[in-house]
Parts: structure tokens; sequence; C-alpha cells
């Protein structure tokens, strides 16, 4: 596996840059363009290149205008398609050209040299004529056919690896990417992934950046990816911030906690609860995010409607979009409820709106939606409806269900899937739901797109319940160690 090179050109420009690699993002010519950027930038989109077709060219620097204090509120680089003029008078960041957009040289001597000056190419010679003229990067594809132009050249996914390791500056693919088969393309050595209608036509772009931004967590070493988890502890070990920590760790990437609440439990029940104060849960939040470049966020039990506003709160006032995996924890595996009846209302109003995916088990589902959930076809309405009120996608864990399979349905904001396993007869569960949410926010963190996070996560906890062992009185907790090592060796994660 080749890593995507290094690249961080210093220009010359008051905000510290993000430098050409991740989520490059090619404007279209839809409405509310503006909105729909600064979205996608809070999601963590690195490059805007700025493509005004048809357009006078006073409007176009207005816009243009407009799109480069976005970037530069967000440190990322903005770009202008094609026209050196406009790049000059707007003092861009750069321009990109295409093959019949004049030479490199001539841009150059407009623009100077502390300019960013890039190329689209579609084979390896263009490619390597490109780093010869002088271009800082180049665009390379199509990789898949796309619908925003007609493709005469589609080197492929063959031709970005070769390419990739035949030229010295960064690669930019382009092509029909999406967060679903753009990880390959990351695999191959691709420095930046350029993109316009899977993030700007999606109906969340800050989502749709953030999972693309992800990918590139894939060629980093070990630690890959980093966790928050916010949730409560126990004492017993099994569950809350103590499973999730071991999961994170286990599954090799970096863990970070907030504590929401402290425990005294262990196999056997829930003793008694101390709920911290919502202000201490702030000042740990506000340490650990200013401080730590944390890619994912999950939540376990948040105990009282206090603690649920003040994350809520806290999740708005950001700048950058960070996915939420949110795993409702309502009742302990003794029957204890870790989470106050009041709560839950403020939980669907607040709350729930942040989550990138939800995680109810079926007696939470069935709190959410306020009935009773008896087979497979319920659990996909009540994803549904848990969609229609605010999380961008729905997993609600079958495992309450009777029968020889344990059924999971995921629905990802247009269709459900179905996640099935044999069922483990075994009452060594004890802190499954936490281990399974931060198994899922780990593989994110890592770089995979989400069915197969939740894909892997399945395998893990599986593995983990099968391979538990009796520990304490009661329901004893499952083993984190064996199930990682088993998965890491499956995968060959090194």
């Amino acid at each position: 596996m080749s890593t995507a090179k290094p690249f961080r050109l210093v220009v010359n420009n008051v905000t510290p840059q993000k430098g050409l690699c991740g989520v490059y993002l090619i404007t279209d010519q839809q409405d509310r363009l503006l909105e729909r950027v600064a979205l996608a930038l809070r999601g963590g989109v690195s490059v805007v290149q700025y493509r005004a077709k048809g357009k006078e060219f006073d409007e176009m620097v207005v816009e243009g205008a407009a799109l480069l204090r976005l970037c530069r509120r967000h440190g990322a680089l903005c770009i202008v398609n094609d026209n050196v003029r406009l790049a000059r008078d707007l003092d861009a960041d750069g321009v990109h050209l295409g093959q019949e957009d004049g030479s490199i040289a001539e841009a150059r001597a407009v623009l100077g040299a502390g300019k960013l000056i890039g190329r689209s190419t579609h084979d390896r010679e263009e490619a390597l004529q490109a780093e010869r003229e002088g271009a800082d990067y180049i665009g390379f594809g199509a990789i898949y056919p796309t619908n925003s132009k007609v493709v005469s050249h589609m080197p492929g996914y063959a031709g970005l690896e070769a390419l990739c390791g035949a030229v010295r500056i960064p690669v930019v693919a382009i092509g029909g990417l999406t967060a679903t088969n753009a990880g390959r393309i990351v695999d191959a050595g691709a420095n930046g992934i350029a993109v316009i209608s899977s993030v700007l036509s999606a109906s969340r772009p800050d989502i749709a950046a953030a999972e693309l931004s992800l990918l590139f967590n894939r060629v980093r070493p070990l630690p890959r990816g980093a966790v928050l988890t916010v949730a409560g502890s126990d004492s017993g070990g099994g569950a809350g911030i103590q499973a999730d920590i071991k999961t994170i760790s286990l599954l090799g990437s970096y863990a970070a906690s907030v504590i929401t609440a402290l425990t005294a439990q262990n196999t056997q029940g829930v003793v008694s609860i101390h709920g911290l104060p919502p202000s201490f849960i702030a000042d740990q939040l506000k340490a650990v995010l200013n401080d730590i470049p944390i890619d994912v966020i999950k939540t376990g039990m948040l105990h009282t409607p206090a603690i649920i506003s003040e994350l809520a709160e806290f999740l708005t006032g950001r700048d950058y979009y960070l996915p939420t995996v949110i795993d409702p924890v309502m009742i302990a595996k003794g029957g204890t409820s870790l989470l106050e009846h009041d709560a839950v209302q403020l939980f669907l109003e607040q709350l729930l709106p942040h989550a990138y995916l939800l995680t109810p088990n079926l007696p939470e589902a069935e709190r959410l939606v306020g009935r009773t959930i008896k087979d497979v076809r319920e659990m996909e309405q009540a994803a549904r409806e848990l969609h229609e009120r605010g999380a961008a996608t729905v997993l609600v864990k079958g495992g309450h269900l009777p029968g020889r399979l344990a059924t999971d349905v995921f629905f990802d904001g247009n269709d459900c899937h179905h996640l099935s396993c044999e069922r483990i007869f075994t009452l060594n569960t004890h802190g499954t739901g936490c281990s399974y949410a931060s198994a899922i926010a780990t593989f994110l963190s890592q770089g995979e797109p989400l069915l197969k996070s939740i894909e892997l996560a399945k395998q893990f906890i599986g593995s983990a319940i099968r391979q538990a062992r009796s520990l304490g009185k009661g329901h004893s907790p499952v083993n984190h160690l064996m199930a990682a090592q088993e998965l890491m060796k499956m995968r060959h994660l090194t």
C-alpha cells in the first residue's frame, strides 16, 4: 500500500493553511452556493476551486471574493478555475488550468512564485509533462464516470496508482468519487479527492465532506484516528467509559474521554450514580477538543437533562462538524435506569439532530418512538422515524428479539440494510452496546465508510460475546482483547 505524499506549501496568506491535500471541492452552478460551500468547509474541505461558467467577470469577482473570505475563515485554500486574471484580482491562492487553458509559465508570470498552479491531466504523459513545466499539483482523472462533464479519458484506479509512484508533486484524483468508493483512491496514494455533486448536492454538505475527509486517516500510522467518548464511568470496568477506551485502543485508534457520571456498579448491577456538574463536562469537552485533533465523537450515558442540554449546546456552537455516534444509553444490564425520565424528550429535541449515527437497542428504540417493536419490519419503521426526527442515519439493534439470528437494521437515509449473525445464548453480555458503538466510531475514525464500519463492528462485538469469560456473579463483560486480536489479524492492520 502506498501512502499519500506529505505536502505543506506555505502561501502568502495571513491565516494558516491546511495544505493541498484532503477534500478538494469544485463549485457548481446551482443556487445557494455560498451557503452550501460554508457547510462543506465546516465538514473539513481543504481546498475550494471556484468554477463559474457563463458569468460576467464582475459577478465572478463578487462571488469569488465571498468564497475567498469563507476559505480564509476555515483555513482552506481557494483556487480559481481556468481564469488567471480572476485569480490575480482576487488574490486567490492559485489557479487550476485545463489542457487548453494556457501555459503554466504564463500563469506563473501573472500570479508570482507564491501562488499555486495546478493542471488537469488524463494520463501519465500529460501528468509528467505538467510536472516538468512547473505545476505545483495535478488533477488526474476521471477515475470513475461522472455526470459533470463528458469523459473521454478514464485512467481509473490502476492508472492513478501507477502515476502516484511516478510524480513528486501532489495528485488530486477526480471523477465520480464518493465516500463509498474513494477509500481505495486514498490507498493508491492520492493526496486529494476532487468532488462536486457528492458534497454540494448532498442534503448535508458538512456530513458528506466529513465522510470524505475521514478517508485520509486510512494511510496514517497506528494509532489511526482519534475518538472522544462522552459517557459514564463503570467501576466494574465492563461498560461505559472503560469499555469504550478498551475498544478504541485495542482496535487501533486513540481514545480520549469526557466523563458524565460516576457509577458504583459490578456485574450484578448499579449500586449508585453520581452525575457530574454540566459545567465540568463542558470544561472537559473544551480541554480535549481545543488541543487534541478528534475525528469522531461517541456518546453513551448522559443521565440528566442538564447534561444533554450542555452537550447539545456545545455541539451546536462548534465551527467544525465532527461525526457523532450517539448511543442512547437508558437502562443498565441489571435493569437500573441510566437516563432520567424527563430527559427523553429533551434528548429527542436537542441531541438527536446532532447524530451522525444513532444506535438504540430495541428497548431504547421503543422508548424513543413511544411504542412496542415486535419484528424486523417494525425496526425498519422505527429507524425511518428516528431519521425523520433528525438523526442522519440510524442503527436499530435487534438483540432483544427472539430467534436464531440476531438482526440489526441500518437505515442510511435512503435504504435499510439488514446485518444478521448467529445468536449466542449467554449471560456474558455486559458492555455490549457501549463496545459496539465505540467500535463503529473507531472504524469511522480510521477511514472506513459507515456501512463497512458497522459491519466490522458487528464482527467485533459478536466475537467479543462469543469469547467472553465468566467474571463476577452476574452479567460478565465481553472479551474486548480476544475479539480485537482476532479482528486485527483478519484485517492485517499494521
